[in-house]
């Protein structure tokens, strides 16, 4: 219950919201500082008045008894300290949200960027989210048939899961997150999957790419796209994955649908936050990134989920860029700490002229084995997905061994293995950037390649199992 303190306060800070403050104190980079404000709240939707006469949209970032500190969305280039005037709007920051927001394409503060306005939204939500209360949630169990076969075969990827997938600069995971996009699909419930997709920090190129990846395979209609682009400011990337997830929370809880959301690159959205704490003179963390890293993007993956009572579901398939290909670097690093799993891009696969260049060996999906097996995909996945692993491992030790003592010292089972390593890579994992490959076909695939071994070397699998479908 509201104390009459509490409803003082807060009547006095509705009179105080719209009250417009002329002269900045200091602007650095998107930043923009004001004194003797009112008391204003953390997050607050701010109206920037530019000299000129136009409205930027910015954020209270920090706020306290003698300052407050604003981040501008559209940067502060032409900005003046005299000139410069903020509206304190005394709301968070909203997003007008439709279905009608499937099919087209915005920035990163979910604007139209195609020239044509976007239709009214039903609803304004914060673009913050609502914590989905831990109880409420319902376990995921689900399979998404993304149709590559080294994801829905070893690493699969249900419905409420959030799975990043780790790259490397100049990798082809771009590709790989378009042709998921256009071809993922929860078998049985098609007509109500849909996909959200955010990308930050991109080049305009590569926005074209998805874009017309989309248009050329019809999939437009059913994706909405946020880009925040490379020459878009940069601060407009820490709210580009919120406004994403916005839209995905309404169009799954509200309008019972099945969202996948896919973001990239993660690695530009933690830059951004640390060019801001660097603004603001915060004390740094590991490589320099803010302490709250951690904190910020929990925010953002814990957004994915199924809730009790409701139809829908949010997956998540986030993309982050390695730098350096260091997997222990923080981005990468605190996003397995949060996530169910990973999906892991290596630079030597690729080099190979294998796509999609995945190391399945260091990849792995927690949720996957509740949402495989008998009446989700096939009744022998789970045993073949182990014996795929235990085999393959198997294949880098005699590589290992083989590049010591030479190929021709191998025995005749080291180099059976040899020919298993060999059709795994380029027939299992390697396949076409506009092949969609059923799970039965990658089933089916997947035991082509253990009919290379003898199958006294089929251990993790049953001998009904291997009467079955060994050698057909």
């Amino acid at each position: 219950m509201k104390t009459k303190e509490s409803l003082l306060a807060q009547t006095d800070r509705h009179l105080l919201s719209g009250r417009e403050y002329r002269g900045a104190s200091r602007i650095d980079g998107p930043l923009l500082y004001m004194r003797n404000t009112h008391p204003v709240g953390y997050g607050e939707l701010v109206e920037v008045t530019v000299p000129d006469g136009t409205r930027r949209a910015g954020q209270v970032l920090d706020t306290s008894d003698e300052v407050v500190v604003v981040q501008v969305f559209e940067g502060t280039d032409g900005l003046t300290l005299p000139g410069t005037g903020m509206r304190f709007m005394g709301e968070p920051l909203t997003l007008p949200v439709s279905e009608q927001m499937l099919g087209r394409v915005m920035n990163g503060l979910g604007k139209s960027r195609d020239g044509v306005p976007l239709p009214p939204g039903a609803f304004e939500r914060d673009v913050n989210g609502i914590p989905i209360n831990p109880t409420a949630r319902e376990y995921p169990r689900d399979f998404i048939q993304t149709g590559i076969s080294v994801i829905d075969g070893m690493t699969t990827l249900i419905q409420g899961q959030k799975l990043p997938i780790f790259s490397g600069n100049g990798l082809n995971h771009n590709e790989l997150a378009a042709q998921i996009a256009r071809q993922a699909k929860v078998r049985g419930a098609e007509s109500d999957f849909c996909i959200v997709f955010a990308a930050m920090g991109v080049k305009h190129d590569v926005a074209r790419f998805f874009t017309d990846s989309f248009e050329q395979s019809g999939v437009l209609d059913n994706v909405a796209l946020f880009f925040s682009l490379a020459d878009d400011p940069s601060i407009e990337r820490t709210i580009t994955p919120k406004t994403a997830l916005t839209l995905a929370e309404y169009l799954a809880f509200d309008k019972g649908k099945q969202v996948l959301v896919i973001m990239t690159d993660m690695t530009n959205y933690c830059e951004s936050l640390r060019e801001i704490g660097t603004m603001r003179g915060e004390i740094p963390s590991r490589k320099g990134y803010p302490g709250y890293m951690y904190s910020s993007l929990a925010e953002l993956y814990e957004r994915s989920g199924k809730i009790i009572g409701r139809k829908g579901s949010i997956t998540q398939l986030p993309i982050l860029s390695m730098p350096n290909d260091d997997i222990s670097n923080p981005v990468p690093d605190l996003t397995g700490y949060i996530t169910e799993g990973q999906i892991v891009f290596d630079r030597g696969m690729q080099a190979r002229g294998i796509y999609p260049p995945i190391n399945c060996l260091p990849s792995l999906s927690r949720l996957m084995k509740d949402g495989i097996g008998e009446g989700m995909t096939r009744d022998d996945h789970p045993h073949l997905s182990n014996q795929l692993f235990a085999c393959y491992s198997h294949v880098k030790d005699v590589q290992n061994l083989a590049s010591v003592i030479g190929e021709e010292e191998l025995t005749p089972l080291d180099h059976q293995y040899l020919e298993f390593g060999d059709f795994f890579e380029k027939k299992f994992v390697n396949q076409g950037y506009n092949e969609d490959r059923s799970i039965e076909q990658t089933l089916d695939l997947a035991w082509e390649a253990l009919s290379k071994l003898p199958s006294e070397e089929l251990q993790r699998l049953t001998d009904e199992e291997i009467a079955e479908h060994y050698g057909k």
